[in-house]
């Protein structure tokens, strides 16, 4: 199941006070996003300077990238409090009504999946993210009246790892957007080094570098795997942990060279081996596999896709040469031929 993977990029329900003390608090302790960083330091600054609240921030990319640690850091760098909330929790008006309404002058208010929002509700947060006022509406049918609340002016920072589902409108009031980036193997080895020295147990380069390339480019999943390894180091009785402890922890935790695991290995040998390489669809992959067909498709293929082992095609998911290459199967001449004939195939279909 997804909680028990440890390199899933989605927050499991026990990590939320860890990652708090691993979290940074300034622009300065956050690595990597550079060009993010350096233009929200401007904002922030003018922001600051006219005594405004900033414009609306919005924030998107895959899951454990760091999108609600920068939330906490526009906020300490404003000077001013954090409100969280995500968008599931926000089930009625009277809701986000009612947090608004006790935000103080230029605070920020923090909606995770805020793709996730009802449509009555985004409704009313248009004006609130625009005029700073709420339009509540009083009573039903014909006696029905609409009463406006002015609320102060604050900032609102709404977090997504799917920005395709907001709504025009919504994505529109955001005066700031930003994608955040996957994280290079250099940026992952200075997180990791920080992170171990406050956990109290120092990395040796060599083994802060292993662990930086098999992280998937994700901070979350690098400091979750951090604190397993930090465990094996214990338990060996070492003080720090060396490039031999942590090869040896992560091939017991079948964590290999480019941060796939047992599952992500059974999704790849499923299409090549029973399938012949594909094309096999999600629902039949679902089955073979014994995974939920939404999972396959939102935690383990994302992955997959952008190493270049699979492709999503009409037909359903097939192997490529890389996948091949990666396990130790032979990708033949037949198998190349096929996938050729296949992918123009699809490509036929497309343009008719």
């Amino acid at each position: 199941m997804e909680e028990e993977r440890f390199i899933t990029s989605t927050k499991n329900l026990t990590e939320s006070e860890v990652e708090n003390t691993l979290r940074p608090t300034s622009m300065d302790e956050y690595v990597g996003q550079e060009k993010i960083k350096k233009n929200l330091n401007i904002y922030i600054k003018a922001a600051k300077n006219r005594g405004d609240a900033l414009d609306h921030v919005l924030l998107y990319g895959p899951p454990g990238l760091g999108k609600t640690t920068l939330s906490h850091i526009i906020a300490n760098e404003l000077g001013t409090n954090i409100k969280i909330t995500s968008g599931p929790a926000i089930e009625k008006v009277a809701d986000l009504a009612s947090i608004l309404s006790n935000m103080q002058r230029n605070e920020v208010l923090f909606i995770d999946e805020i793709h996730r929002l009802s449509r009555s509700v985004e409704e009313v947060l248009y004006p609130a993210m625009e005029d700073f006022a709420l339009d509540i509406i009083l009573g039903k049918g014909p006696g029905a009246r609409t009463m406006r609340i002015n609320v102060e002016p604050f900032t609102l920072i709404g977090a997504t790892t799917k920005a395709g589902m907001l709504t025009g409108p919504l994505r529109d009031r955001f005066g700031v957007v930003c994608r955040l980036e996957m994280y290079t193997t250099a940026e992952l080895a200075k997180i990791i080094t920080r992170s171990a020295n406050i956990l109290g147990t120092p990395i040796e380069e060599d083994a802060c570098l292993e662990l930086a390339k098999r992280s998937r480019g994700t901070p979350r999943i690098a400091n979750r795997l951090l604190r397993r390894i930090r465990d094996f180091a214990e338990v060996a009785g070492s003080d720090r942990i060396t490039n031999e402890i942590c090869k040896q922890a992560l091939e017991i935790l079948e964590v290999d060279d480019l941060g796939l695991d047992f599952t992500d290995r059974v999704v790849l040998e499923t299409i090549i081996d029973k399938f012949h390489g594909g094309p096999v669809g999600l629902n039949t992959l679902s089955a073979a596999t014994g995974e939920d067909a939404n999972t396959i498709e939102d935690v383990y293929e994302p992955y997959l896709l952008q190493l270049g082992f699979v492709a999503r095609t009409p037909r359903g998911r097939v192997a490529l040469p890389n996948a091949y290459k990666h396990l130790g199967r032979k990708f033949s001449a037949k198998n190349q031929e096929y996938l050729k004939l296949f992918i123009e195939s699809d490509d036929d279909d497309e343009q008719k």
